[in-house]
């Protein structure tokens, strides 16, 4: 790859992160607060993982494809939030596997477990 390319793509991944982190900025607390939460888990995890805008939410793509995502309660009009997985996340287990998750607090337990499943999920 020539080193203007390298450039473009770096830029693109840092206007994209910017957006990511502005849509999560702008959200009501409850689930900013979330969104904050999995942003970080997801980045620290799986920092091959690029944060990038998805349906106007964050999403989290490896090689241009979404891995997994988060759907804020509010912009939906439902109960709970959503941390999910997309089909190429690599969860496969047996004949059927859970993709998406309810969310409405993480704690200690929920990190651990949201941090084992992203690793997965990346390979």
């Amino acid at each position: 790859m020539n080193e203007d390319k390298a450039l473009r793509l770096a830029k693109k991944r840092a206007d994209d992160e910017k957006a990511v982190l502005a849509t999560i900025a702008a959200m009501p607390d409850a689930d900013r607060i979330l969104a904050e939460k999995l942003n970080e888990i997801v980045t620290t995890n799986a920092p091959e993982l690029a944060p990038k805008l998805w349906y106007g939410m964050p999403g989290y793509v490896k090689n241009d494809k979404v891995v997994c995502f988060f759907q804020a309660a509010a912009k939906f009009k439902t109960r709970y939030a959503t941390f999910g997985f997309q089909h190429d996340a690599q969860l496969d287990e047996g004949p059927m596997w859970p993709v998406a998750f309810a969310v409405k607090e993480i704690t200690a337990a929920e990190e651990k477990r949201i941090a084992a499943l992203v690793k997965q999920a990346v390979g």
